[in-house]
C-alpha cells in the first residue's frame, strides 16, 4: 500500500514533541483516599453516554477518541501518571499498519484509541464476548472489530486473515495483542505471530507496542474492573515500522526484542 495515511481527527493528548507526560495537576481528597470508586464512577458515566450515542448511529471515530482521552483523563484525575513515546512512528506512516504488542490490562483496549484514533484510522482484534457487554458492547460494535473466539485457533487466524485484510484494504489499521491471555509477566513462548502474519498477507508494516498498564488491576470475580493503583505508572512506546520479509521470522524476533527491551528498561528503573 502506498497510498498516504488518511488522518482522522486532530491529536487529543499534548505532547511535548513526540512525547507524552501527564500534566502536574491537583487530585482530590477523595480521588486520593478512594482511587478506585472514583475512577470507575467516571468510567461508567462516559461509557453509558457514549453507549446512547453508539444506539443511536452517532458514535463515529472522533466521538471514539474523546470516550478513551477521557478514559485517560479519568485515571490521571485519580493519580495515575501516564507517559507515552514513539508516536511520530505513527504520524510518519503512509499507509495502514498492524499493531502488534504486549497485553497486560484493559486499559490498553480502551486507552489506545485516544492515541492512536486521531493520527491514523484503527481497530482492535477483540474476544468474542466484548461484543455481548451490557452497554458497552454498543460502542465495541460501532468500531467495527474483528472479533475472536479465543476457542478454535485455526479458525480465529481465518477470521483475522480476512477481516484484517478487508480492513486494511479500506484504509483502517489493526490492533492485535497475540497473548493468549493478560499477563504482567512477557512469555515470548505465548506471543504468537498472528499479527505478522496479517501484515505479510495485507504487504503493511507493524508497528510494535510494549505497554505497562498494571495501574487497572485485573478483578478477580470481573476481570476487566480490578482495582486502580495510582503509584504505578502507565507507560506505552511504540517502536519503528517493520516491513515483514520471507516467512516474517525474523520480524517476530525483532518486535519480541523490542517489546522486551522496554520492559526490562521500565523495570530497571524501578529497581533503580
Amino acid at each position: 500500500m502506498s497510498s498516504k495515511q488518511p488522518k482522522s481527527g486532530h491529536e487529543l493528548l499534548s505532547y511535548q514533541g513526540d512525547d507524552y507526560v501527564t500534566p502536574s495537576r491537583r487530585t482530590s481528597w477523595f480521588s486520593r483516599t478512594f482511587p478506585t470508586g472514583s475512577f470507575y464512577f467516571q468510567f461508567i458515566s462516559n461509557v453509558v453516554r457514549s453507549s446512547a450515542k453508539a444506539r443511536r448511529g452517532k458514535y463515529d471515530s472522533m466521538e471514539w477518541s474523546r470516550t478513551s482521552f477521557k478514559v485517560l483523563e479519568s485515571l490521571e484525575s485519580v493519580g495515575v501518571k501516564t507517559e507515552i513515546s514513539g508516536v511520530e512512528h505513527i504520524r510518519e506512516l503512509d499507509s495502514p499498519c498492524v499493531f502488534v504488542g504486549n497485553h497486560m490490562s484493559m486499559l490498553e483496549t480502551i486507552v489506545l484509541p485516544s492515541i492512536i484514533q486521531p493520527v491514523c484510522d484503527v481497530t482492535f482484534v477483540v474476544k468474542q464476548s466484548l461484543l455481548e457487554y451490557p452497554v458497552f458492547r454498543h460502542i465495541v460494535r460501532a468500531r467495527d472489530p474483528i472479533a475472536v473466539s479465543r476457542d478454535n485457533s485455526r479458525e480465529d487466524l481465518k477470521t483475522v486473515m480476512k477481516g484484517g485484510v478487508e480492513r486494511i484494504e479500506n484504509g483502517i489499521s489493526i490492533v492485535v495483542f497475540p497473548q493468549t491471555t493478560r499477563s504482567q509477566a512477557f512469555d515470548p513462548s505465548h506471543f504468537n505471530s498472528i499479527g505478522v502474519k496479517l501484515a505479510l498477507r495485507a504487504q503493511v508494516p507493524v508497528i510494535p507496542i510494549a505497554l505497562i498498564t498494571d495501574a487497572w488491576g485485573n478483578g478477580k470475580k470481573l476481570k476487566d474492573f480490578g482495582r486502580i493503583d495510582p503509584s504505578k505508572t502507565v507507560r506505552f512506546a511504540f517502536g519503528e515500522p517493520i516491513v515483514i520479509e520471507g516467512r516474517g521470522n525474523q520480524q517476530q524476533q525483532q518486535i519480541v526484542s523490542f517489546i522486551e527491551g522496554k520492559l526490562n528498561a521500565w523495570r530497571s528503573e524501578l529497581a533503580d
